[in-house]
């Protein structure tokens, strides 16, 4: 296994999530959507909005998993925010990253990773929008659009006031 690395703009990406003041909070209605939408869409069976700090990887809307965390230093999620891209690993068994990762070779068993860095302003990512299946898949360009797209609603969810109406 290989440990995720620091970002090189890490205090500022730590600054940037804490001041956004989502780490332990409750559940949001319109997050519980956008990962209900993104496993059924996908067909996975885990699908979660994760908030990277430094020592923890914490789930904000989770569908298919019952942990609310998991350390840092065993996340895919971790791995994800160095680059603006989706990191698809379609087989983590035959990834040098992941291949005795504890989350591949107990539960919940990942074979497929997709992770969609949440990018917010200046560049900074604090987290990931991904897709975990227990067999190996692959993403097509298509299925990686859909995945972009649902990521920036989440941007736009996690970095925009809940709304809120009049009746």
């Amino acid at each position: 296994m290989i440990k995720p690395t620091f970002p090189d703009n890490e205090q500022e990406r730590l600054a940037l999530l804490h001041e956004l003041l989502l780490l332990d909070t409750p559940p949001e209605e319109r997050l519980d959507k956008i990962v209900a939408f993104a496993a059924s869409e996908f067909d996975v069976p885990v699908c979660l909005i994760s908030l990277v700090d430094s020592e923890r990887q914490w789930f904000k809307a989770r569908v298919g998993l019952a942990a609310c965390e998991t350390p840092r230093d065993i996340s895919f999620c971790a791995h994800a925010l160095h680059s603006g891209q989706i990191l698809l690993v379609p087989d983590a068994l035959l990834d040098a990253r992941f291949h005795d990762n504890p989350l591949v070779l107990g539960p919940p068993h990942i074979r497929f990773y997709a992770g969609a860095p949440l990018i917010c302003r200046d560049g900074l990512a604090i987290g990931t929008l991904c897709l975990i299946d227990t067999r190996p898949r692959t993403l097509d360009t298509v299925g990686q659009a859909i995945l972009s797209s649902l990521r920036d609603l989440t941007v736009l969810a996690l970095t925009a006031p809940e709304a809120t109406t009049d009746a």
